[in-house]
């Protein structure tokens, strides 16, 4: 018996309507004559492309889409077979295992050859490697756009300046020449000006997590949420369209006191437990996963994975009145460019913040950009706010390491754990 369609909310249509005329738009390539670029979520100069009339094709969520489709676990394999290697990211395998079987994009048409690989390089070396093998199979121009690490906490002057030297010399003269497209920086401001708008509804979102009960479940949920933004769409009007009619509807729950829907269709009202969870979520069981949370009553109120494309909640906007500097920030303040440190007082702020009852951490056997380091967050998160966390481990897109029956498990003694604190007056009870 196959299971129901998850319930949509109009913006969910939109969205999906938006990924559709993308995936359109990327494979009639050879008829419109339009040129198609592969490039990363963190980092990523969708604005950018636009002003050269690039359609931008993203391999992550093109491994996302598979994952979803239950289409991964065989893609990983083959490439597995080509001889690449269990530990290596399931997004790369999974890009590289469809390449050998035809490269299908969702529409059932295939993917056309890439003109450009834009590489935005912030803090995943995986990044570089993939893009060195995908340059080995479509022999185009590859431009890469080196972010500075933030070592110290902070980004300076020099790397800021370091980043949009690059784009001025390399990556903008680079795209005219695979575009044949003058650069128009009046052009580019517009696209900053549609991000910054769609960019302050995004965060008035997130941020209604703060509420009891929370009209938004940040982590499953709030994949939704960040797709627009972090894809093919920043700077479009499309996105400023999708965020205004999503702000509306949380607003409407918020002034309702409702939860946010889940995908069986009921407002999720009776929230027991509230959660921040860092690290990606599996795509491959996703709805099952989500439901293991909704059913125990814990509703994720923030997350770090919201902010994988940018940190727009602790204040950054595109900027049109300094259009590459803007974009330089941008990619400087990428979650995965932060260091550690900063990635513990970013948890531990939400905890408070949110007045959730601990921290959660998903952690993700292919994915070293996150699971480094996790342990060491999870203890120190504990330490500063008081409050317990756990520890889960699935995978991105390969389907032969989300085992249900353990994550459930650890989920329950969780739960169990964040009782025994509330009766010994270490975590607060959440409010109705």
């Amino acid at each position: 018996m196959s299971k129901p369609e998850a319930v949509k909310e109009p913006s969910m249509e939109m969205q999906k309507a938006m990924i559709a005329r993308n995936y359109d738009a990327i494979t009639s390539k050879h008829e419109t004559g339009r040129k198609v670029s592969s490039t990363f979520v963190p980092g990523n100069l969708n604005e950018l492309l636009m002003c050269f009339d690039i359609v931008n094709n993203l391999p992550e969520i093109n491994a996302i889409q598979a994952g979803m489709r239950k289409a991964s676990g065989g893609y990983i394999m083959e490439a597995e077979k080509s001889g690449h290697s269990e530990d290596v990211c399931t997004y790369v395998k999974a890009d590289i295992g469809q390449m050998s079987k035809g490269n299908i994009a969702p529409n059932g048409k295939p993917y056309p050859n890439p003109d450009v690989l834009m590489l935005s390089y912030t803090g995943c070396y995986t990044f570089m490697k993939w893009f060195e093998l995908l340059r080995e199979e479509y022999k185009c121009p590859t431009l890469m756009l080196h972010v500075p690490y933030e070592g110290d906490g902070h980004s300076t002057k020099n790397m800021r300046d370091y980043i949009v030297k690059q784009l001025k010399e390399v990556v903008i003269p680079g795209l005219e020449q695979v575009s044949g497209v003058k650069f128009d920086i009046d052009r580019l401001r517009q696209y900053l000006r549609n991000s910054a708008k769609a960019e302050d509804n995004l965060v008035w979102c997130l941020e209604q997590g703060k509420n009891k009960p929370s009209p938004i479940d940040a982590y499953f949920g709030g994949v939704y949420y960040i797709g627009p933004i972090f894809t093919a769409f920043r700077g479009t009007e499309d996105a400023v369209t999708y965020y205004e009619m999503l702000r509306k509807e949380v607003q409407n729950r918020v002034e309702n006191h409702q939860g946010p829907l889940t995908p069986e269709g009921t407002y999720f009202n009776d929230q027991k437990y509230r959660l921040i969870v860092e690290g990606p979520p599996n795509w491959t069981n996703f709805r099952e996963f989500w439901k293991m949370f909704y059913d125990e009553g814990a509703i994720v109120v923030a997350s770090s994975y919201t902010k994988v494309g940018g940190l727009y909640d602790q204040g950054f906007r595109h900027d049109p009145d300094n259009p590459l500097e803007s974009l330089a920030d941008y990619c400087l303040g990428c979650y995965t460019n932060l260091n550690l440190p900063t990635r513990v007082d970013l948890l531990a702020k939400y905890v408070e913040e949110y007045e959730a009852d601990g921290l959660l951490i998903n952690s993700i056997k292919s994915c070293n950009s996150f699971s480094a380091g996790q342990l060491m967050i999870m203890k120190e998160v504990e330490r500063r706010t008081g409050r317990p966390g756990a520890f889960i481990e699935t995978d991105l897109v390969d389907p032969r390491y989300f085992s249900a029956a353990n994550v459930k498990n650890r989920l329950e003694s969780y739960f169990q754990m964040i009782e025994q604190k509330r009766r010994g007056g270490g975590s607060k009870t959440v409010a109705a």
